[in-house]
């Protein structure tokens, strides 16, 4: 990967604006994509879809279509450096090809996509509520109709860090208003959630990508729910929550039943807003999690462990969000409870690139922790 952004920037120095300082977490990701994509190239639909994604989450960047053929020049140079006399005209020929298919299908389906959307909003930031220390809740305004569904996540660029994106669940279920709340914590090493935290105000613009994510509201009005949310990770458990009590007006009232985990009360920063949305829908019940408190007047321990003795997950759907360890456990415990199709959660692999901090001191792009 240092290789083929050497070649690239060395071949095209006026792509280089294009990234960001840091580049670490993009090479990382960028080898497991490659590794993913050629690992799937006999499953057609699957390529395209991946494919298609890749081209829609790029437009953000001021990825165009001239920009393609460059980057996948380099990526065969990069071969040829990798392969040297093993790489032979057959294996050549086969490269070639299939990096002629990737840009073709990219080039399609951003052309599309741009047909119906932006590559980015502008936002403004309308309210900027410091929760705790590390923790602050963003009330954001775009600057025209973002469509989205309850449960999914927005990436974010902070005006202090150019071209860095950071992704992040829309807290709420979607409004006539049109403004979205997202949660944000601080943490070190997090370039743009420290910004959004610390030196971001009312006021404030910032960027914002179209809506992905695949958890969402389940279809089945007969099961209830049971939704978990650590730390920050209640945003989007507590948007599926919001879009259930206000579809239950024309149906039947689910039970909801939400456990929020933190490792100590302090940390637990959105109960008022919880006991608020508890109070306009009795079929509500919080449940608050302390790990490490003792004296706790609500629930004490890991919270997998404490989800786990819910008394019954009987004709229910599960909903978990939060660090990508905390949702490994909650699954690995549930899974022996309930079919596998009744558990939701984002993927495990994009958890963990999100959350994995940047490293300042590498060249090229990176996605910094939250």
């Amino acid at each position: 990967m240092e290789y083929l952004y050497a070649r690239l920037f060395a071949d095209n120095p006026g792509l280089r604006g294009l990234f960001p300082y840091t580049m670490t977490q993009t090479r990382v990701a960028v080898f497991g994509l490659l590794a993913r994509l050629v690992g799937m190239l006999d499953d057609e639909e699957a390529t395209q879809g991946a494919l298609g994604q890749l081209a829609r989450d790029h437009r953000k960047f001021g990825v165009k279509e001239k920009h393609y053929r460059p980057f996948f020049d380099a990526l065969f140079a990069m071969a040829e450096h990798v392969g040297g006399p093993v790489l032979t005209a057959e294996m050549a020929a086969a490269w070639r090809s299939a990096l002629d298919y990737f840009a073709a299908v990219m080039s399609a389906a951003a052309a599309v996509d741009a047909q119906s959307q932006p590559a980015w909003w502008t936002g403004e930031v309308v309210q900027h509520d410091r929760r705790t220390e590390t923790v602050a809740v963003l009330t954001i305004r775009p600057d025209r109709p973002l469509t989205y569904a309850a449960g999914q996540y927005i990436e974010v660029q902070a005006p202090r860090w150019p071209r860095v994106w950071r992704r992040y669940s829309i807290a709420n279920a979607p409004r006539e208003n049109g403004l979205i709340d997202i949660h944000v914590r601080a943490v070190p090493g997090g370039l743009v959630s420290n910004a959004l935290v610390s030196h971001c105000a009312t006021g404030d613009a910032v960027l914002l990508s179209s809506a992905r994510g695949d958890m969402a509201v389940p279809a089945d009005p007969g099961r209830d729910l049971v939704c978990v949310g650590g730390g920050t990770g209640l945003a989007p458990v507590k948007a599926i929550i919001e879009e259930v009590v206000g579809a239950a007006r024309h149906g039947r009232r689910r039970a909801i039943t939400l456990y929020v985990g933190a490792r100590r009360s302090r940390d637990l920063y959105d109960m008022r807003d919880l006991e608020t949305l508890r109070l306009a829908y009795p079929s509500l019940t919080v449940i608050p999690v302390a790990e490490h408190e003792l004296d706790f007047a609500g629930r004490v321990g890991r919270l997998p462990d404490v989800v786990w003795t819910h008394p019954s997950f009987r004709d229910c759907d599960v909903y978990v969000a939060g660090p990508a360890g905390l949702v490994s456990a909650t699954v690995k415990a549930l899974s022996r409870r309930l079919p596998g199709d009744r558990l939701h959660h984002d993927p495990l692999e994009a958890l963990q690139l999100a959350r994995r901090p940047a490293r300042p001191d590498a060249l090229g792009q990176s996605v910094p922790a939250s």
